[in-house]
Order: structure tokens, then sequence, then C-alpha cells
């Protein structure tokens, strides 16, 4: 491997034997253990975010986290297809795109936590309405991905230097405005911490056991935990693409590896630690928004507490025509009896 630039070689032509790795996309190999551990790791995670969403039928939860975590992996495999030809556009491009757009996979699945918090908690203490919340933060992280997924694809479609940095900047106008809707959403959720803290007798009643659980409190601190963790990461990111690929913070492998890699993974894993399997103890789907409008005595109903109100009144209803039938067989016999005397 060569110590300075070849310039008779074009870089994509480059091998590690012909060229220096001032040629390269980085100027460094990426580590094949580490890469290869996070994959590991990912693909681990994204089995038990697999089982969990599925036992616990947290759908929208599970979908944000299986987008993020499958993008995740693809991306670091396309860092250990680096570690062998860093010179090459495609695993870069790979790696690029799918790492700086995953976040705002898991970033979605947090957004939709907020929403049945404030239910749990009480609405009444809450500034927004919870369906204000998630609408408001959902629109947010989709804009942010449809910017980072649309730089991406000029990035990757580009036949010259500029094409590609217009593709980078669009991609980091996306992250930015993903730091702003992260910083955003802890500030709204830190002022409704503060509103819940200065109204106790308020609380939701039909909550009360659930909030009173420890795992339902480890599950609050670990959303904080991946929030802010997810935030720094997007930080970093923004930091990155705009100093360039060659400045010095693109080519720091082991800030990289920090920054980025293990941010994600401790943001997943606490969120894979306090799922809300363990921490809704299957009251996800009461704290939902979607049927906030059917209350009976104060209480949000779930489509299952619905559902049994429907049969009971069902059964009563067939009782009491039932009754009525008896009553109007009776007076017609005793009709009968007065004419035959």
């Amino acid at each position: 491997m060569g110590l300075i630039a070849n310039p008779v070689i074009p870089d994509a032509q480059c091998t590690l034997q012909s060229c220096s790795l001032l040629q390269a996309h980085y100027q460094y190999l990426p580590s094949l253990a580490g890469n290869a551990l996070y994959v590991g790791i990912f693909g681990l995670l994204l089995a038990f975010q697999i089982i969990f969403g599925w036992r616990a039928r947290t759908w929208g939860f599970l979908g944000g986290m299986f987008g993020g975590l499958v993008l995740e992996v693809i991306g670091y495999i396309g860092r250990i297809q680096m570690h062998s030809n860093p010179f090459i556009d495609g695993p870069f491009l790979m790696s690029l795109v799918t790492l700086t757009i995953a976040p705002a996979f898991l970033s979605a699945s947090i957004y939709l936590c907020l929403s049945r918090i404030v239910v749990v908690y009480g609405e009444d203490l809450s500034r927004f309405r919870p369906r204000t919340y998630t609408l408001t933060f959902i629109t947010c992280d989709f804009i942010s991905l449809v910017l980072q997924a649309a730089g991406g694809a000029i990035a990757s479609g580009a036949n010259t230097p500029s094409q590609t940095q217009m593709g980078i900047n669009i991609m980091i106008a996306g992250l930015s405005f993903q730091v702003f809707s992260l910083a955003l959403f802890m500030v709204l959720t830190a002022e409704f911490a503060w509103r819940v803290s200065r109204s106790p007798a308020r609380l939701n009643a039909s909550f009360e056991r659930l909030r009173e659980t420890r795992i339902f409190t480890a599950f609050l601190g670990c959303l904080g935990l991946a929030t802010l963790c997810i935030f720094i990461r997007s930080c970093f990111r923004v930091a990155e693409l705009s100093g360039g690929f060659h400045g010095a913070l693109a080519n720091q492998q082991v800030t990289f590896m920090i920054l980025e890699g293990a941010m994600i993974i401790v943001a997943v894993g606490a969120l894979t630690a306090c799922h809300p399997l363990f921490a809704f103890q299957g009251r996800w789907a009461d704290a939902g928004w979607s049927l906030r409008g059917n209350v009976v005595s104060g209480k949000v109903m779930s489509v299952e507490s619905l559902g049994q109100g429907e049969l009971e009144l069902g059964r009563v209803a067939g009782l009491s025509y039932e009754r009525r039938s008896q009553i109007e067989d009776e007076e017609v016999r005793k009709s009968l009896r007065s004419q035959g005397t």
C-alpha cells in the first residue's frame, strides 16, 4: 500500500497494493472485527424486537425498530466490505445512506411512546392532546427521513463530485432537522414531566397500578436514555458530514464507532430491555389515542373492553327479550283459560 496518492490509477480502480488510503473514501481501513461485532449485536437486538413486538402487538413501535435495525445491519455489512476495498463506491454509499437514515426509524418508535405516557399520567395535565404529539413528531420524522433519503439517492447516483456534495448537503439538512425535532421532543417531554410533578392529585386513576411498577419507571428512564443517545449521535453526524469525508472528524474510526455505533446500540438496548411488552403489561392498546372518544366513567376504553361491553349489553338485551316473551305467553294462556270457563 503506497504512502502517497497515485495519480496514474483512477480511485475506483485502486487496490490496497497499488494506491494510498489518501485516495480511499476514508483514510483508514474499517475494522473487520469491530464492524462484524456491530452486525451481530444489531442482528440479535432485531430478533428480540421482533419477538417482543409480536407478543405485545405493538405494531407501530415494532415497525420503527425493525426498519432502523435492518438498516443498521446493512450499513455495517457495507463497512465490512470496505475493509478489503475502501476505494469502490458501492459499499461506501451503502453504509453512508443506511447508517444515516436508520435512527430516523428508531426515533419514530420513541415518538409513539410519548402519547401513551401522556394517557397513562393524565391527558388533562398535558399542554397538547396525545394525538397532537404523535402526529407532530411523526411528521417531523418523516420530513427528516425524506430529506436524508433524497440526499442519499442523489449522492448514490451522482456522476460528479459536485452532485455528490449536493446530495450530502441535503442529507445534512435532514439530519439537522432531526436534531431540531429531537430537541423539541425532549423539551416538551420535560415540560409534561414538570406538569405531572406539580399536580399529583390529577393523575389518571385508571393507570395508577401501572405507574407504580418498577418496570414502568425503568421504561421512562430507558426512553430518556435512548432519546439522548440518538440526539448525541445525530449531532455528531451533522458535524462529521459538514466537515467532509476528508475532514479530521470523518477519519477518526474510534470516534465513529463510539458516537455512531455505540450510541445506537445503547439506545436500542435500552428500548429492548424495557420494551413496552414489559413496561405496559398488556395495556399498550389501552393507552392509545385512536379510541380516546370512547369514555365510560372517565376511563379510556380499549378495543377489548368495548367488545366485552357490547357482549354484556347484548346478553342483557337478550334476557330482557326472553323475559318479555315469557310474560306475553303467560298472558295469552290466562286469556284462553278465562274464555274456556
